[in-house]
């Protein structure tokens, strides 16, 4: 696979991240299956646009990765060589806290961000 198609793997989980805290936000009640499982069922309206917030740093960090493969915005290229690690640094931060997750539903999302993970150090070290 070429960074292209680690790039593309992790736009697609992100997207479906993004979805899933759309879906939060909008009030479907799936709170069980995030944020440790603090807010079971629908979200509170504080939560709904924290949900709105993950959808906004979600969708910077995919921009981050597509740059860094460069199938998007290349003028941001150099910005993308160090940002590339932040998004390491969090996809990791997230793996940990998704297997740690007291919440037994919440800790679907593990093997996604671990993939994530692993398609942003691929794409960070390319």
């Amino acid at each position: 696979m070429t960074e292209i198609h680690f790039a593309i793997t992790n736009a697609f989980l992100t997207g479906i991240i993004i979805l899933f805290q759309f879906c939060l936000s909008i009030g479907l009640p799936w709170g069980a299956a995030s944020m440790g499982g603090k807010f079971p069922g629908v979200y509170p309206k504080k939560m709904r646009v924290v949900a709105v917030a993950n959808m906004i740093l979600l969708s910077f960090l995919m921009m981050i990765v597509l740059v860094k493969a460069g199938l998007i915005l290349p003028q941001f290229l150099s910005f993308s060589e160090i940002a590339i690690w932040f998004v390491v640094a969090f996809y990791g931060i997230g793996t940990v806290l998704n297997t740690i997750t007291p919440s037994k539903i919440e800790r679907i999302w593990a093997p996604v961000v671990a993939i994530q993970l692993i398609t942003t150090i691929l794409v960070a070290i390319k």
